[in-house]
Parts: structure tokens; C-alpha cells; sequence
């Protein structure tokens, strides 16, 4: 277990400041399936399709060191690890040990914003236990998940989500890394650019080329220069690379939609590509729209190009989308008016929006905001 413990992050009282924990599962699925089937331990494992136009949606850390990653092409996957294993995704497993862990989470506050199945945002300023140290609830809190499930898992925390979420990736696996008051800029400075959510392999490259490498270059542009070449992320780029994030932890959220997206290992243009990556984002959100009883009349599709410029297009019907079939439909006509795109794409996603929940089908939207393919 690695630890980096600089200090605690100050309460608010004292410095207007929150104590914010990130908690990230380790190789979350492909952990479940190697707790669940021991003789998979220590081995390279992958959970997703083998089939030709399989994704792979988790690797496990020893599949990992032959450089699998989730979003892969499987046939590329097996092309670095010819001796790769693959399961194939329990999905209802997955949300009960989630279940589990979140009421782990619930014991210390109700502030609670789940990311996805393996990832939550805890505000434990005030917590329910009247600890005060977020790092001792973060220690304990990891400690319960290993003994009540089996997993582990790692753990940031500071006094933004931002900087909560770069700690908990900062020694895993299995670590707890905190960044305290007036250290952020500093910690970022020194991160190379690829550690920035949202900024994939083909961003990092396109950042390379204009001489920035690190948080610290970054630092250095200013917001015009920013705006100039990565248009609406610039904004988010300018705050990420200086520490700042004022975005609150906000627990059961109204949901406005129930959608996925997903960022493509590498960009692909090839319109059989594209509709085969349609059908499986179709797969899975459609799966979650049924758990969640949401009903809606929009399709939205969204494709971010290898620039960085974002398209997004959607269609409305009356009353409702009423099944996946119509779903499928909607998502692959919008693509098809697209088609042939002007230059590959680094992602796609699909939402349903303009819902209207049914009174008695509620249980589900606990469970968190946009749904994670990977």
C-alpha cells in the first residue's frame, strides 16, 4: 500500500475550504472477476468482447504491463498479449458490490456523487462520524472496502474534486495520496498534460506540438492562446492547469438525461467503425435507461473530432422513445446524416434527454450520473 500524506486539507471554518475525498476502485470489473474466479489471479486478464469488433472495457494491472487499456480494439489487445484471458462483463455483479460500497461511503456522509460504478466524490467536511480527518476517513473507508469485499481501492483527497480525483490516481494501485491547501498548483505544475481528465493520447500529441508538456507549460498559456486551439475546453484547461475548481459534491442530482459516451483509443473514421461503436453504446445505455425507468423524447448523438471540435445533434419524437429498437434507430440516423465525417473522431456518445420518470420508477436514480462504458 503507497501512501504521499502531506498534511490535512483545512476545514471549512478555518479556510472556507472542503475536505473532498475521491475513491476509485482498482481495475474495478476485472478485480470482481478475479476475486469471483481465483484461479484468474496473477494473471492478464481482460474483461469485454474477443470478438473482432470487441472493446475492451476493463484489463487487469497484469494485462496492463503489456500496455491493454480499457477502450482497446480487443484483436489489438490480444495482438500485445497473445495469452490475454477474457470474461465477459457481469454488469448486474458489478452494481451489487457497487451497492456495497457506496453504503461503506453512506456510514460517513451523505454527501455522495457517484461517477460510475467504481468512483465517488465524498464531502466530509462535516462528517456523520465527527472524525474531522478526512485522511483517517479515507484510510478507514479503504480499509472497509478491502474486508467487506475483497477489493481495494484508491483514495485522493484534497479541498476541490480536481485535485481529489489527480491524488486518488496518484499511487494506485491500492494507494491514498493527499494535496493540501495552498500545494495544488504546485502538484499540478509537475503532472505531464495526459494526466488532465479529458485529455487522451491525441490531445497530449496536439498539446506536444505547441511546446506543452506539463501542467506548469500549460500554466504558462494564456486563455486567448488556449481558446485559439482547443475552442470550449480552453476554459476548463486554463482553471485545471492552475489547481482551481469550484464545483460543489452533489449528491442525488435530478437527473436530465441517462446517456454514455466513449473516448476511442484511437480515432476512427471508417463508417462501419462508427456504426459498429453505435451499436454497442446503444447496448449499454439502453440497459441503463430500462434500470433507471427513465422515458424521454430526445436523442442526442455527440461526436468530438480529432481537433477537439465538438458536434452534437438530436432529434425529438412524440410522445416518446418507447424501446431500444426506437432508440437505435434515432442514434444511427443521426449518425447517418453525418456520414462520410469530414475527419476521424475521438468520441462518441449518446444520450436520451427531455425525460419523464414514471412516479413509481425511482429506485434506481441513486445510482449516479452519466454512465461510464469503460
Amino acid at each position: 500500500m503507497s501512501q504521499t500524506i502531506s498534511g490535512e486539507p483545512e476545514g471549512e471554518d478555518e479556510a472556507g475550504l472542503r475536505k473532498i475525498i475521491h475513491v476509485d476502485m482498482d481495475a474495478f470489473f476485472a478485480s470482481v472477476e478475479q476475486r469471483d474466479e481465483p484461479e484468474l489471479r496473477g494473471k492478464p486478464l481482460a474483461v469485454g468482447g474477443s470478438s473482432g469488433r470487441g472493446v475492451v472495457a476493463a484489463a487487469s494491472y497484469e494485462a496492463r504491463v503489456f500496455g491493454v487499456r480499457s477502450a482497446m480494439p480487443s484483436a489489438r489487445a490480444v495482438r500485445l498479449c497473445p495469452q490475454l484471458i477474457f470474461r465477459k462483463p457481469r454488469f448486474d455483479v458489478y452494481r451489487g458490490v457497487s451497492e456495497q460500497i457506496r453504503a461503506i461511503f453512506r456510514d460517513y456522509t451523505p454527501h455522495v456523487e457517484p461517477l460510475s460504478l467504481d468512483e465517488a466524490y465524498l464531502d466530509v467536511t462535516h462528517d456523520l462520524k465527527g472524525i474531522g480527518s478526512a485522511t483517517r476517513i479515507a484510510q478507514e473507508v479503504r480499509q472497509r472496502i478491502r474486508a467487506e469485499t475483497q477489493l481495494t481501492a484508491s483514495a485522493g483527497v484534497s479541498y476541490n474534486k480536481f485535485l481529489a480525483k489527480l491524488a486518488s490516481d496518484q499511487n494506485k494501485p491500492d494507494g491514498l495520496c493527499v494535496i493540501r491547501p495552498g500545494q495544488g498548483a504546485q502538484f499540478v505544475a509537475a503532472l505531464p498534460v495526459s494526466r488532465f481528465h479529458g485529455v487522451g493520447p491525441r490531445g497530449a500529441e496536439k498539446m506536444a506540438a505547441l511546446g506543452i508538456a506539463t501542467g506548469a507549460d500549460l500554466a504558462a498559456r494564456d486563455l486567448p492562446f488556449l481558446r485559439t486551439h482547443f475552442g470550449s475546453f480552453a476554459e476548463y484547461l486554463f482553471r485545471a492547469a492552475r489547481g482551481i475548481d469550484l464545483r460543489q459534491v452533489r449528491a442525488n442530482r435530478e437527473r436530465k438525461s441517462v446517456g454514455g459516451e466513449r473516448t476511442f483509443f484511437e480515432n476512427i473514421q471508417k463508417s462501419d467503425d462508427l456504426r459498429a461503436t453505435m451499436d454497442q453504446i446503444v447496448d449499454i445505455v439502453w440497459e441503463r435507461v430500462e434500470r433507471t425507468g427513465a422515458k424521454g423524447r430526445t436523442v442526442t448523438l455527440k461526436l468530438r473530432y480529432a481537433d477537439f471540435r465538438t458536434l452534437t445533434r438530436a432529434r425529438s419524437v412524440s410522445p416518446r422513445v418507447t424501446d431500444k429498437a426506437m432508440f437505435a434507430r434515432l442514434g444511427h440516423a443521426l449518425l447517418e446524416e453525418l456520414m462520410p465525417l469530414p475527419q476521424p473522431v475521438r468520441l462518441m456518445g449518446l444520450t436520451l434527454s427531455s425525460l419523464l420518470r414514471e412516479p413509481q420508477e425511482h429506485a434506481a436514480s441513486a445510482s449516479g450520473g452519466q454512465l461510464s462504458l469503460l
